[in-house]
């Protein structure tokens, strides 16, 4: 856990290795969902002015605290801290909150907001209600720009007819998986980014269609189109960091003849 004595202010929050300044509710779930343990937290921006966001999992969702400032005090649940140091030695020493059906929910993990895949958390300290230190053993394997969403997926051609169908996508380490919708558990197919050849924009294989991609693998090529620019090149710039870090040695793709 950082320490600081820095005075209570925005910048504070923002040197937090664990402030994710750019996430949202949406995103945090995704990441903490994909990622960690029971306990796994982070600290985001509010959509209320004076205001930021604890994120934490538990019991296979995400809860979402408000923390707020005031003048120079800092409220979060009950608590009062009149500096950063304050409210990150709350954190140290009583991680405890208690969700809406009163069960009680340990700060264990904080996701840190820059990670390189793959790395591993060892030794966690998990404090009781009593500030009981009980250090326990354990890896948590976090994947850093994990992504979810829907996109339109060109399926294999019958005859001359092509059918593009709506799929929930989850890209989360090497992988790339979809799903008929997102409340499915198990996916229709798990692409293996490892064997990816390509990932980049089509504006010429189907020219009726805007923000189309393809991924390109050795046996087959995916198209994909998403329903906004920012969406496409989002999933693009992803992918592509993907393939830059794969983890096993790649293989530049030669085309048969």
């Amino acid at each position: 856990m950082m320490s600081t004595t820095y005075p209570l202010s925005t910048e504070s929050f923002e040197l937090l290795d664990w402030y994710h300044p750019n996430a949202d509710r949406h995103v945090a779930e995704s990441l903490l969902l994909h990622n960690g343990v029971d306990g796994t937290y982070l600290l985001r921006p509010s959509s209320k002015r004076g205001e930021y966001a604890l994120s934490v999992r538990c019991n296979d969702s995400v809860k979402h605290f408000t923390i707020s400032v005031q003048g120079n005090e800092l409220r979060f649940g009950h608590g009062i801290f009149s500096s950063m140091a304050d409210f990150l030695h709350h954190f140290a020493n009583k991680p405890l909150i208690s969700g809406e059906s009163g069960q009680l929910m340990l700060l264990r993990e904080a996701y840190p907001r820059q990670v390189e895949e793959p790395d591993e958390y060892d030794t966690v300290k998990v404090h009781a209600e009593f500030n009981i230190g009980d250090e326990t053993d354990r890896k948590i394997d976090f994947s850093v720009n994990s992504k979810e969403g829907f996109l339109t997926k060109l399926g294999l051609h019958f005859k001359v007819f092509y059918t593009w169908r709506s799929r929930w996508f989850v890209l989360q380490k090497n992988e790339l998986k979809y799903f008929k919708d997102k409340n499915m558990k198990t996916p229709i197919r798990v692409l293996d980014l490892n064997e990816c050849v390509e990932c980049k924009r089509d504006e010429v294989s189907y020219p009726s269609k805007a923000n189309v991609f393809r991924l390109v693998f050795d046996w087959r090529t995916f198209y994909f189109f998403s329903p906004t620019e920012q969406e496409m090149e989002e999933w693009i710039r992803l992918i592509n960091w993907r393939l830059q870090n794969r983890t096993v040695p790649f293989h530049p793709y030669k085309p048969k003849r």
